[in-house]
């Protein structure tokens, strides 16, 4: 349109400039101009577009999946941008392929990056119009929701079934009878059995040895905590930590509900904010995944102090405490090393941090100057002094795990299973 514009404008001027009758030649192109630019932009507001788009109405956080954008009576260089919500992350532009004489269809990847209620609201499409005069880009409300939910992706793959059942019924089943806390049945003594098994007062009543046979002991009390403070907002591998840890015990909540325990719930940031009382079965793991789908995203201090003194008060009977938290050096590493030293009087705590691995890259690498010394160095204090806090609380008799992401939840597991093996609760 511009450059029409230019040229009109310069055969205008000469025109003008020779004069006489053709003059009312340069205000007859002008009016022609204006003409083509009326019926140009009659053409494009006479076309209406259908939208359709398919994308699944809940996500996991951290998945990415393909988004369908179709758009019926397309023009064929049609382009277009979405305003993405602040939970979802996609392409700034895209663009559509032909399928069909008059439908346009894109394939855009979307991933969900926090978790919540969000609504993709509008569209905007970009194109020519037919005399190609006018660039159009009009907007189109879409009000497509999305729910991003915290990922059971691993319990409804099986993996962690199959783990749990295999370790509870399997061989290592065989090895715990005649191990275990909670007596099972009584049985004749044979040869090969062990002598410690032998009840002496029902072999005097029966007149004949019989043993004891003795099973790992079930329906044990299982809390996870999540601390929610501002520091479990830190990204690493592109989703904050809160929404890895709530990954990572959603999957440790399923194994223990597989195990036959009861599963709870705890959460807290500057105060407790959430109490679940533990509860067996997968309604119990149903609603505990409802409820760490409710927590939002805070900006506070957690206060460890208070709430693992909440938390001591809330579980009278000896349970196995997952704590997910964080912290940032030695120094601010004081009170929740104390206050978990506290709990782990009475209950098997297990605590669980998540690890940056862009630190340890940081603390690798050659360096290539003084300002990478640097780097080297501050990435180096802080690893020794993160490993001073958890020595600390291994000295502590608690169960330490300092992993990555990719690696906490499969940990975590086979620390679950070990505890149940050995019959620490």
């Amino acid at each position: 349109m511009l450059v029409i514009a230019l040229a009109a404008l310069g055969l205008n001027v000469i025109l003008i400039a020779m004069g006489g009758g053709l003059r009312d030649g340069a205000l007859i192109l002008w009016v022609a101009l204006g003409g083509m630019l009326a019926m140009d932009l009659v053409a494009c507001l006479r076309r209406r577009h259908g939208i359709g788009i398919d994308l699944l109405p809940e996500l996991f956080v951290g998945d990415t999946q393909t988004m369908t954008l179709r758009v019926d009576r397309a023009p064929q260089d049609l382009a277009a941008r979405i305003d993405w919500p602040a939970g979802l992350d996609g392409p700034a532009d895209i663009t559509f392929t032909g399928n069909g004489e008059n439908q346009s269809i894109a394939h855009v990847s979307v991933t969900a990056r926090r978790r919540g209620q969000w609504l993709i609201d509008r569209l905007w499409l970009r194109w020519l119009s037919p005399l190609r005069l006018l660039e159009v880009t009009p907007c189109i409300r879409v009000e497509t929701p999305v729910s991003i939910v915290p990922s059971i992706r691993r319990v409804q793959s099986g993996e962690i079934t199959s783990m749990v059942l295999s370790a509870l019924y399997g061989v290592k089943e065989n090895r715990a009878i005649g191990e275990g806390s909670e007596f099972h049945q009584l049985r004749d003594f044979v040869q090969g059995m062990d002598v410690r098994s032998i009840d002496w007062k029902r072999s005097a009543k029966h007149r004949s040895l019989v043993a004891k046979d003795m099973r790992a002991e079930r329906n044990h009390h299982v809390i996870v905590a999540l601390d929610n403070g501002h520091l479990m907002r830190e990204q690493i591998a592109g989703l904050p930590k809160i929404d890895h840890a709530i990954n990572a015990a959603l999957a440790t909540a399923w194994a223990a509900t597989i195990g036959g325990d009861q599963v709870g719930f705890y959460a807290f940031d500057a105060r407790p904010r959430i109490f679940v009382p533990p509860e067996r079965g997968r309604l119990a793991f149903a609603a505990l995944r409802s409820r760490t789908a409710e927590l939002t995203y805070t900006d506070v201090e957690s206060n460890h102090t208070l709430a693992m003194a909440e938390l001591n008060a809330r579980t009278p009977r000896r349970s196995l405490i997952v704590v997910f938290s964080d912290f940032e050096d030695t120094t601010t590493a004081e009170l929740l090393v104390e206050n978990v030293g506290i709990l782990s009087k009475r209950h098997v705590i297990v605590f669980v941090a998540l690890r940056d691995p862009h630190i340890n890259d940081l603390a690798t690498q050659a360096p290539d100057g003084l300002d990478d010394v640097a780097t080297l160095v501050a990435a180096s204090q802080v690893q020794t002094e993160r490993q001073i806090v958890m020595e600390r609380l291994s000295r502590l008799g608690i169960i330490v795990i300092d992993s990555e992401p990719r690696q906490v939840t499969a940990r975590l597991i086979s620390a679950y299973l070990d505890i149940k093996a050995r019959e620490l609760i």
